[in-house]
């Protein structure tokens, strides 16, 4: 017999990985603790004991996601600090890039399915773990513009980079939800690999942060 401390860990486990998936596949509304703790072996009561509500292991699920898809792909990519800014920046593209392609990484599953349909339960443990993130892009992209940027023309470039790699996300998620009717209402899907994707990423990002620089400092730009 297990140990009771063990039993409820393995509980709590199961039921956050059941939430994980079936949260991911059917979004918050259409997901009930029902079929989740049927999933997960355990009871309703044992789900409200542990998590209280629906609205909490919703958002201690994703939590999981997130911190399972961040310690497999780290926000860096792997590139030394001591890199160049732009081998920095190709590191963090990646990193996204395969957190968004790796079908075990249910925080974007979750996340489109908020988009379609949202529900706002995800706002503030998206605050406490995405925006350490996003400040980490805001400071290479500032190195790359320069100091004489302001927070505006940052910004605008970070969320450019961002935009471009979660498009991947919107692609893949409505070609994997419609294979039915995907030539007529989608975009053809990119088969292209990761890899090739960061560097078109990388190059076409690099070249707005240029031509930004180039109106920032019109005489004296030599950015490369």
């Amino acid at each position: 017999m297990k140990p009771a401390k063990k039993q409820e860990r393995d509980t709590q486990s199961r039921l956050l990985e059941s939430a994980c998936e079936i949260f991911a596949r059917k979004g918050y509304r259409d997901a009930t603790l029902a079929e989740i703790c049927e999933q997960a072996g355990a009871n309703i009561a044992a789900a409200n004991y542990y998590f209280r509500d629906k609205e909490t292991l919703y958002t201690q699920s994703w939590r999981l996601s997130f911190l399972r898809s961040i310690e497999t792909y780290p926000p860096d990519g792997g590139v030394s600090p001591d890199a160049t800014p732009e081998e920095r920046l190709r590191g963090r593209i990646l990193s996204v890039l395969c957190r968004v392609n790796d079908p075990n990484s249910h925080e974007f599953d979750v996340l489109y399915n908020e988009l379609v349909n949202p529900t706002g339960l995800l706002l503030e443990v998206i605050r406490e773990t995405v925006d350490p993130i996003r400040r980490g892009l805001f400071t290479l992209v500032k190195e790359l513009l320069g100091a004489n940027a302001s927070d505006l023309q940052i910004q605008l470039c970070q969320m450019s980079i961002r935009a471009q790699c979660f498009d991947l996300m919107m692609r893949k998620r409505r070609y994997q939800a419609a294979p039915e009717i995907r030539d007529e209402f989608t975009h053809p899907y990119l088969d292209v690999d990761i890899e090739t994707l960061a560097d078109h990423i990388l190059r076409f990002s690099l070249a707005g942060i240029r031509e930004i620089r180039t109106q920032i400092n019109p005489a004296t730009d030599e950015c490369s």
